[in-house]
């Protein structure tokens, strides 16, 4: 499986942006994902997690109401709709996916900046 990232950016503090993370390889395979950031000097973090049909959503509190993750399991797409975006925001984003064998698969990371 292979993940690539795309859509971050520069945005001013109050401001949206929309992640994709395409899927590719064996993505019959794939079951829940998620979306971490790191932000510099700190530890990687969960931000959203998705079960495999989407049904299932959860997040950390920092983010809930704020941040929307989905995923097109046709297109083997996820997303993740950030609105209101705020300075400690600003982090490298990364997607993950685990398969049915639980093994973790991880994108490059795109960076987001939130600007004050």
């Amino acid at each position: 499986v292979q993940l690539v990232e795309s859509g971050g950016g520069l945005v001013q503090a109050g401001g949206s942006l929309r992640l994709s993370c395409a899927a590719s390889g064996n993505t019959f395979s794939i079951k829940p994902m998620g979306w971490y950031r790191q932000a510099p000097g700190k530890q990687r973090e969960l931000v959203a997690a998705i079960t495999s049909g989407g049904g299932s959503t959860n997040y950390a509190d920092s983010v809930k109401g704020r941040f929307t993750i989905s995923r097109d399991n046709v297109k083997n797409t996820m997303y993740l709709e950030m609105n209101s975006l705020k300075p400690e925001d600003t982090a490298i984003y990364y997607c993950k996916a685990a398969d049915y064998l639980l093994r973790n698969f991880w994108g490059q990371g795109t960076q987001v900046t939130v600007s004050s």
